[in-house]
């Protein structure tokens, strides 16, 4: 049974904070594999496009940290980092979203099985990438409102992926689901973003600070090494976030929808996108 013990990465019932976290993560550790490499490049693609705007800003490494009298150049590199974020955790979210799909049924979905393309949604997904992107680099331009715009977009791909809705009703529903039960399930994801957060800025100061503390590199060569030690650590957080996303909209779903309880009265026989599709 897939609600059978506390090991299974996603139980057929409502969960707790502490649960929903460990859930994304062992969502992760079963699909690192794929994610982890995906993340690489995406973030490795992020590292290279904030460059310019962290060297205009005056932002020096290992945190990219705000330099005086470089304000607005610093809010933009902000804004652009919010959105590049938000586009790269939508684009694991198809991965990760199948895979919580999968183990929502009670089976770990294979490489072949997360990467095949047949009914993978990657079209939307594709269209609704940059809308994501300048959904938050709006909001982030406007400070609080960055709040508000990422507590409710994590549904987004899976509703897609998972609900089979069309594009154009992916918005709605991720925002409905994300303010339901008094914004619990927005609330765990800003919840989760900040503890990756301050993992991701623990991390990447340690590595960058450690290495030059041994004397591995020279000061020539801070800006390289600390934009591969930020692109090492995001290629876990981000993937991370993701299937919190994941198992966060398929826990929202039993929580509100009774999509646990749909599940155990379905015919056998039901093919999977209908079982994970049902209720929406």
């Amino acid at each position: 049974m897939p609600d059978a013990g506390p090991i299974a990465v996603l139980p057929r019932r409502p969960l707790t904070v502490g649960e929903l976290l460990d859930s994304a993560v062992l969502l992760l550790r079963e699909q690192a594999r794929i994610l982890v490499p995906f993340a690489a490049v995406l973030a490795v693609g992020e590292q290279l496009l904030l460059l310019p705007l962290r060297l205009t800003a005056g932002a020096g490494p290992p945190i990219w940290w705000f330099a005086s009298g470089q304000f607005a150049s610093y809010w933009l590199l902000l804004a652009v980092g919010a959105a590049t974020e938000a586009v790269i955790i939508t684009l694991l979210g198809n991965p990760a979203a199948r895979a919580a799909g999968a183990a929502l049924l009670g089976s770990a979905a294979r490489p072949r099985e997360v990467l095949r393309p047949a009914g993978a949604r990657w079209g939307s997904t594709l269209l609704l990438a940059p809308v994501v992107g300048a959904l938050m680099l709006t909001a982030a331009l406007f400070g609080p409102a960055w709040f508000v715009g990422f507590a409710l977009l994590g549904g987004l791909v899976p509703a897609l992926v998972v609900d089979r809705v069309s594009a154009p009703r992916a918005l709605p529903r991720a925002a409905a689901l994300a303010v339901r039960g008094g914004a619990r399930a927005g609330l765990i994801r800003l919840l989760g973003y900040l503890g990756w957060w301050v993992l991701r800025v623990g991390l990447a100061t340690g590595a960058v600070l450690g290495l030059n503390r041994l004397d591995l590199f020279d000061a020539g060569w801070a800006v390289p090494v600390a934009l591969l030690v930020w692109a090492g650590v995001n290629s876990v957080a981000y993937p991370a976030l993701a299937c919190l996303d994941a198992v966060l909209h398929m826990e929202t779903r039993m929580r509100t929808e009774g999509l646990d309880i749909l599940l155990s009265r379905a015919p056998a026989g039901t093919p999977e996108p209908v079982l994970r599709a049902a209720g929406r």
